[in-house]
């Protein structure tokens, strides 16, 4: 009974002791940093791949001088391809860098120049500005419909696989 009772608190001990590494996540590496000037705020925005290629996921920050603490903002993303603005959202917190904003494994649709604009409320007042000219390159990889295409041969292999063998079952019943 003493080897058991020894056994479970080693064990349990082991699983409390690694249990923060466990819930450890990967910190954002910005790669790159863009400053825009929002009105009276200078707004450095970085990025986690760089350059930005479309349909690619990446972590955004955006870091006003001074902290987020006193401020809030709003930002909207306008696509190459499109006339007109794409609709505002506030910023929040980035879930794994808590002292900027940010947007979590984010991409964006399709190259191009994009236009990103921002809106900060502060102590010194609202201020508006923009990053412009965000270059993004086209997809990396195959395209997609060709990636799709080659993912889905062993699905219509199971299938014509399940086919024949239900084919044969059926017969060898009768």
């Amino acid at each position: 009974m003493r080897r058991i009772i020894t056994v479970l608190t080693a064990v349990l001990g082991l699983v409390l002791a690694t249990a923060p590494l466990a819930q450890a996540y990967e910190p954002v590496n910005v790669v790159h940093t863009e400053r825009v000037q929002v009105g009276p705020y200078a707004l450095d925005v970085g990025f986690s791949a760089w350059p930005v290629r479309a349909m690619q996921s990446l972590d955004w920050t955006f870091a006003p001088v001074g902290g987020i603490a006193d401020k809030s903002g709003t930002l909207s993303m306008t696509a190459p391809d499109q006339g007109k603005e794409a609709r505002q959202r506030p910023m929040a917190r980035h879930p794994r860098k808590l002292e900027v904003w940010g947007l979590d494994i984010k991409s964006l649709d399709s190259p191009g120049n994009w236009t990103i604009r921002f809106r900060v409320d502060g102590p010194q007042g609202p201020g508006e500005g923009a990053l412009t000219s965000l270059n993004v390159l086209d997809q990396p990889g195959p395209p997609m419909a060709l990636s799709w295409s080659l993912s889905t041969l062993p699905l219509v292999g199971l299938v014509a696989f399940l086919a024949v063998a239900w084919r044969r079952t059926r017969l060898v019943a009768q």
